[in-house]
């Protein structure tokens, strides 16, 4: 079935429903005038994805979706389920219009509208939100032995407690957070873990402040609008040296080894013929940008990424990214979405809705 209608947003976490309250503060109705497609289930976005173990103490930075302010003071509780209630609440108290599940299969330019393309419908757009996010798309590297290896190898994508990997020996390879905070969490009570990254991991004595983030924002900003792909967040702004990686470091948890250099069946191997007998590989090694269903839009450039102006894709005005490069977090998401709901107001030919 083809619908029409004037905006799409694909996606319905933090980014996605931000571009949502915006579109409904600035007066586009329910299905003719947009529409919300998530491929997930149920609300949380992402989120409602995390292992168990992630309580709310432990979350890197939460921002309040606009409108409605995130009112959990428990902070033993699991994240997962402290955001996808709250995103659920969030959907009903503003009405907003999405429709789960829906997987998105494509994005097609019909000339004056795209297609959104899912298995069943179609929605012909004036504007698309692309707010996919990245947690569909984890990044597994490539080394040779992979396939030797007899012992278990997951993605952080699919981590869902250390209790899993007691009595065992586990690797864990990524310099980013999250390789920090599960390796922690799984040593106590693994029989021994190793940890292993590309580059030497850089730890920061200082708290996360507002001017790092701008900095961080900015840098990734600038490779955006070169068409370069993002940086990953610890490549701007490093580790930060929190009260539980001291304790980890001076517990010896934290002795990084350099990569190796292939696997075997029952472990890994380096260049210098050292090896390393485990029982389960655990790769946090980050995500990638979900953005496959752009592909017959052809909006890759030469140097990788998608050339953006702010939120708009500058090879198609009509599409905009939201939770991409500099707004890829939660306070940056909000504005994104404040941002390309202000810009596709004017493309529409409508007066620009106050919306702040």
């Amino acid at each position: 079935m083809r619908s029409e209608t004037d905006v799409v947003v694909i996606g319905a976490g933090q980014a996605g429903l931000s571009a949502a309250y915006f579109l409904r503060r600035a007066g586009l109705r329910n299905g003719s005038g947009f529409v919300v497609l998530d491929h997930n289930p149920g609300p949380g976005g992402a989120w409602q994805h995390r292992w168990p173990s992630l309580r709310l103490d432990k979350v890197h930075g939460f921002h309040d979706l606009p409108g409605m302010a995130f009112d959990e003071h428990d902070e033993h509780r699991m994240a997962s389920e402290v955001v996808a209630a709250y995103f659920e609440r969030y959907e009903r108290v503003f009405d907003l219009p999405v429709r789960r599940p829906v997987e998105v299969l494509a994005v097609r330019d019909e000339g004056e509208r795209l297609l959104v393309e899912s298995a069943d419908d179609t929605w012909a757009a004036r504007a698309v939100v692309n707010a996919t996010g990245t947690w569909g798309r984890p990044f597994w590297p490539h080394y040779p032995g992979q396939d030797t290896f007899t012992g278990r190898q997951l993605h952080t994508a699919g981590y869902r407690g250390a209790d899993e990997f007691r009595g065992q020996h586990v690797l864990v390879v990524g310099g980013g957070t999250s390789a920090v905070q599960l390796l922690i969490e799984i040593a106590d009570v693994a029989s021994g873990t190793t940890w292993v990254t590309r580059r030497p991991p850089v730890f920061k004595d200082v708290e996360f402040s507002p001017e790092l983030g701008r900095e961080a924002v900015a840098r990734v900003e600038r490779r955006v609008r070169a068409g370069l792909p993002p940086m990953s967040v610890v490549s701007v702004t490093g580790l930060m040296r929190t009260p539980q990686v001291r304790d980890a470091e001076a517990r010896g948890i934290l002795d990084r080894r350099p990569m190796f250099d292939h696997l075997t069946p029952s472990g890994v191997a380096w260049a210098d013929g050292t090896e390393q007998r485990v029982d389960t590989i655990l790769w946090a090694t980050g995500f990638r940008a979900a953005l496959d269903h752009l592909a017959p839009l052809h909006l890759r450039e030469p140097g990788g990424g998608i050339r953006m102006d702010g939120t708009r894709v500058v090879a198609d005005p009509r599409l905009h990214l939201v939770g991409y490069g500099p707004s890829a977090s939660t306070i940056g998401a909000n504005r994104a979405g404040r941002s390309a709901v202000r810009e596709i107001r004017q493309l529409l030919g409508s007066p620009v809705a106050a919306a702040s």
